[in-house]
């Protein structure tokens, strides 16, 4: 492997050295080059002693991509290599159906961190929430395993149990579950009526979303014999996003014109926008008013789709500051070697707004009533606080946690309960409804004063 290095080193310094003269700019980048095939030496020469001495002889395949995952994790923490096992799993989420326990994970400090439990999961229902550690999976310490290996421990066929220790800030003690793994179809949207308001859950933005939410939209009027609801509201709390192209179908769904979300990434490609067009369904809802709940869970997809009704004017936002994951992931596929997950752009708001690592800010603050045994707990600060994350283009981040609890008892949710309210016309907020006009006009001055200040 290091011959094979050696000889790469030798080949570019001759076609480099045969170019003749060259400026400054060319020297710069010849002494980068050089110093790339330098360290891919070094890397040879590690690999070549590990295969000679170390103390068994190991699988060379799992060394080059630990090394292969090692390089991706340290650009930040959405960037990792999908194994062909991996990259599996990851098509059968984005489906909307696979097996396991029903939670969304990452790593942090070595250890399995819950982002959030699915709805109606075998995890939701044995009470793990936002925030719990996974230290312990099947008497195995989870320190030191790498999140695919955690993951691929907690799925397993339906029906078999599992044994997990989880670790709750504020705990005296770890709390030891066992749970049945169960097939874990992610209904990404659900609806009810709530004091005759439909209520429209939507858990994650899986392949299933836009379709799931036409269709509900569609239920509700014909359960409302044909004639629009009073206001419709969009429950996009601890939504952990998804596909992007299933956010701005999402939005599309309540918007007839103007821009949905932008991309811009290093090279042109990556540059993208997306235009909402007049269809059926906004053709529906024109004059139905919209609100929707936000939270300290709501990421990535869910956050275009707040931020592009709250830009529009289409929707008020109710609840608590968003994540603030404005980042966009591309799943490279790499043939039988499995694919890699590269962060490629950061999105913005139709405002040309970065939420990366600071959030979208409900238009109303509305704060949970949270039980003593969680309060502090509840609390996540969300992108800004994950060790490695890349800066947003706003120059300030989040500081402080924004809540992710939602009691389980509906009379209890007071941001339900006050969106609720403003609709039946129960409570009143200038916030709602919003003023498409006067957000236009904030948004003109807005930008006046910042070109003002340059």
């Amino acid at each position: 492997m290091a011959l094979v290095f050696k000889r790469a080193l030798i080949v570019m310094l001759a076609i480099a050295a045969s170019v003749g003269p060259v400026t400054a700019q060319s020297e710069q980048t010849q002494l980068e080059q050089e110093e790339l095939y330098r360290q891919l030496e070094l890397f040879g020469l590690v690999l070549d002693r590990i295969r000679d001495e170390y103390i068994e002889a190991p699988d060379e395949t799992e060394l080059i991509r630990a090394a292969i995952q090692g390089m991706l994790t340290s650009l930040d923490p959405h960037s990792a290599y999908l194994s062909p096992e991996s990259f599996a799993d990851v098509r059968e989420d984005t489906s909307g159906t696979f097996g396991g326990l029903g939670i969304e994970v990452t790593m942090e400090e070595g250890v399995v961190k819950v982002v959030t439990p699915y709805d109606d999961s075998p995890a939701s229902r044995a009470g793990i929430l936002a925030n719990d550690y996974v230290v312990e999976i099947d008497g195995q310490q989870v320190m030191g395993m790498t999140l695919d290996d955690a993951v691929e421990l907690m799925r397993g066929e339906v029906g078999t149990d599992v044994d997990v220790v989880i670790s709750r800030d504020g705990a005296e003690q770890l709390i030891e579950l066992t749970l049945t793994r169960d097939i874990i179809s992610v209904s990404a949207v659900r609806w009810s009526m709530e004091r005759d308001v439909p209520l429209i859950r939507l858990s994650r933005f899986s392949g299933q979303a836009y379709s799931g939410l036409t269709d509900a939209i569609q239920e509700v009027f014909e359960e409302n014999d044909g004639e629009a609801p009073e206001g419709i509201i969009l429950d996009l709390r601890n939504n952990p996003g998804g596909l992007v192209d299933q956010a701005q179908f999402v939005a599309d769904a309540f918007l007839s014109e103007g821009s949905v979300v932008l991309t811009r990434g290093r090279i042109p490609n990556q540059n993208s926008r997306y235009d909402a067009s007049a269809d059926e369904i906004d053709a529906m809802l024109t004059d139905v008013p919209i609100i929707v709940l936000i939270n300290g869970g709501s990421a990535s997809a869910a956050e275009i789709v707040a931020g592009a009704l709250q830009d529009q004017g289409r929707a008020t936002l109710v609840g608590t500051r968003s994540f603030g994951k404005g980042s966009v992931q591309s799943i490279i596929p790499l043939g039988f070697d499995g694919a890699m997950r590269l962060t490629t752009a950061r999105y913005y708001t139709p405002n040309n707004r970065s939420i990366q690592a600071l959030g979208i800010t409900p238009d109303i603050e509305v704060l949970q009533d949270v039980p003593e045994e969680f309060q502090g707990r509840d609390l996540l600060i969300g992108e800004a606080g994950l060790a490695g994350h890349i800066s947003g283009e706003a120059e300030e981040e989040a500081t402080v946690g924004s809540s992710v609890y939602v009691p389980a008892e509906r009379s209890e949710d007071n941001q339900l309960q006050y969106a609720i309210d403003l609709i039946l016309g129960e409570a009143e907020d200038p916030a709602f409804p919003p003023n498409p006009d006067a957000i236009i006009a904030q948004q003109q001055t807005d930008e006046a004063e910042v070109t003002e200040s340059q």
